[in-house]
């Protein structure tokens, strides 16, 4: 995956290096002509932060491009779904292998999330440089 993931979008407000940009972000049917008559078509606004260390020329109101490489929307994926699920998996087979009660090991491997999530917290900012944003002004 080596290509760009852009999406067009509006600067919503700007703070200490943080850039708001609000997006609209469509399901693919939106474009479809019977759209408005299928309930599968959506859209939800969405804000990105994108954190520059020049923030100057944008202004609140101007319209913008943020992009992203295909690499890091894999790793992106990869920490909000791929490393859940394969800790889940782990920690279902050994519980399942240490105990014979199916219900313990189902709420084990829920419950295994919890850890998993706070600690993606307390690293979120090591996880922001890795996972980064640019943006183009039109």
């Amino acid at each position: 995956m080596s290509h760009k993931i852009e999406h067009s979008g509006v600067v919503d407000s700007i703070e200490d290096g943080c850039v708001h940009v609000r997006i609209v972000q469509t399901a693919a049917c939106a474009a479809c002509k019977v759209a408005g008559y299928c309930n599968a078509a959506e859209s939800k606004e969405k804000i990105i932060d994108v954190y520059l260390t020049d923030t100057q020329q944008l202004h609140v109101g101007d319209p913008v491009t943020v992009s992203s490489s295909g690499r890091v929307a894999s790793q992106a994926l990869l920490w909000a779904f791929g490393l859940p699920l394969l800790l889940m998996l782990v920690v279902l087979v050994v519980l399942l292998q240490m105990s014979a009660r199916e219900e313990w090991a189902v709420l084990g491997a829920i419950a295994i999330l919890a850890p998993y999530y706070v600690g993606l917290y307390l690293f979120r900012d090591r996880l922001r440089e890795q996972l980064t944003f640019s943006l183009e002004k039109y």
